[in-house]
């Protein structure tokens, strides 16, 4: 083997590009058969995976965004190195496993960490190894062309550029696939809460494909994967590695609620039970406003019909009620509330009851004026080839989508030409969408989506919700 692969051929990887055809097979060895392949394994392995000191760096730049001159695999060069994955040990903790394009890394010395993410300083480097599948044997430096595990780099993710804090310089940010399938998990036990948010944490950092989002409105913690085989792996990591068992469910979508038509309510808190009692009246109107305004709330009372004191009380008495909503228990959203009248007792009085009396009146509000659904709306870009543009836009519309536009790929695919649909979709039917796709283009579909606002849902799926 030595013979047949030239210097260095088996060194670090660096997409090649076969030239030529391979030579022919060499003639069996003697005494049997045996050794068929090796060459033409060997020679391939010498075209594509050369030497590092023959392949040049990617374009460089500083953290400012300024050129940075072209750099070589030279070991006496300035230091550049790039974390290309990250790991958690039981014992040792966190990992990284760098890669040294320039320079050679030492112990202890002080690097500058550059990437998307937030780097306050400069880290020292940890102990230096070198991995031999589980086994880790310590190594006194790693030089330009090799790869090497540094313990207990405290901010440093996968993709970040480690360089020299007198010279830094930034290697290209890795472009990751985005996250497209959702799916809820919960823990199975009060014992397992602890271990699933340490585990989510680590995972987080050894997959940049993998996403973690705690939603506040539906109190779910979500995962996002690339699909359903990666989010089986992710299952099965949660349960063998970290002993964190969890429950999956579908995701929640976090609807809203806003007012149907203008409205007034009263809203009326008097309590007279032996002692300090309460006594709060308060008139609202209400009106609804355009997707996305948020709630405003005026003040128009004359003549302290309502104690000043109080009226923030009435606000925040309206607040509390639109959080927890009147209809379904979703928050409502886009309202204009104005405070028109109201009375107010000498001694009964007070905060709370003001309180009480404002999330009333607006109870009373919405059952007059009817209560709308909204549900979120999705921006969605579906690049897929010319042969498969019909079934797409059949489906986006058995979704509810709506299409907004087309137009041709740009750069245009090498193997088919490529069409990029437009279309907005109730996120509730997008759930799922990436396997869908999947089926309908045989694995050449891409999409990718945004958030666009609210619209009313359709009356028979509200009112399903109440059912």
């Amino acid at each position: 083997a030595a013979d047949l692969a030239p210097a260095g051929a088996l060194g670090v990887f660096c997409p090649g590009v076969l030239s030529g055809p391979l030579p022919g097979p060499p003639p069996p060895p003697a005494g049997g058969a045996g050794g068929f392949g090796s060459h033409e394994l060997l020679d391939l392995f010498a075209r594509c995976f050369p030497a590092p000191s023959t392949a040049e760096l990617a374009a460089l730049r500083r953290p400012d965004g300024s050129a940075h001159p072209t750099l070589h695999a030279d070991d006496s060069g300035p230091l550049v190195a790039e974390v290309i994955r990250t790991t958690t040990d039981p014992y040792v903790g966190r990992m990284s496993v760098v890669r040294v394009f320039s320079g050679t890394l030492h112990p202890d010395d002080m690097v500058r960490v550059s990437g998307p993410g937030e780097h306050p300083g400069d880290e020292r480097v940890g102990a230096l190894s070198r991995p031999y599948g589980p086994a880790l044997h310590s190594v006194p430096y790693c030089a330009a062309g090799g790869i090497c595990v540094v313990t207990k780099l405290a901010t440093a993710a996968t993709g970040d550029t480690l360089s020299s804090p007198d010279d830094p310089c930034l290697l290209p940010v890795w472009t990751m696939p985005e996250p497209q399938l959702p799916l809820a998990i919960r823990a199975r036990a009060r014992s397992d809460e602890d271990r699933l948010s340490v585990a989510l944490t680590r995972l987080c950092l050894e997959d940049p494909a993998l996403r973690v989002v705690q939603d506040s409105q539906t109190a779910q913690i979500v995962l996002w994967s690339m699909g359903e085989a990666h989010a089986e792996a992710v299952l099965d990591r949660l349960a063998t590695r970290y002993g964190a068992a969890v429950d999956s469910e579908p995701p929640m979508v976090a609807l809203c609620e806003t007012l149907a038509a203008p409205a007034h309510g009263t809203g009326r808190q008097v309590k007279q039970s032996g002692g300090h009692g309460q006594y709060a009246v308060c008139e609202i109107e209400v009106e609804p406003l355009p997707p996305g305004s948020g709630f405003e709330f005026v003040d128009e009372i004359v003549g302290g019909a309502v104690p000043r004191a109080f009226i923030p009380s009435v606000e925040k008495g309206i607040r509390a009620q639109m959080a927890t909503g009147v209809h379904v228990g979703h928050p409502l959203d886009d309202l204009r509330v104005r405070l028109v009248d109201g009375r107010a007792h000498s001694v009964d009085s007070s905060d709370l009851a003001f309180q009480l009396a404002g999330g009333l009146a607006l109870r009373d509000a919405l059952r007059v004026g009817g209560v709308v659904i909204l549900e979120p709306m999705l921006t969605v870009d579906v690049c897929v080839p010319d042969t498969f543009v019909g079934a797409v836009l059949g489906d986006l519309c058995a979704r509810r989508g709506r299409v907004t536009g087309m137009e041709p790929a740009t750069p245009p695919a090498l193997d088919a030409a490529r069409t990029v649909v437009h279309a907005e979709v109730p996120e509730r039917e997008m759930s799922r969408y990436v396997m869908e796709l999947r089926s309908i283009s045989h694995g050449s579909g891409q999409f990718h989506r945004e958030p666009h606002g609210y619209e009313p849902m359709p009356r028979p799926l509200a009112d399903t919700l109440t059912d």
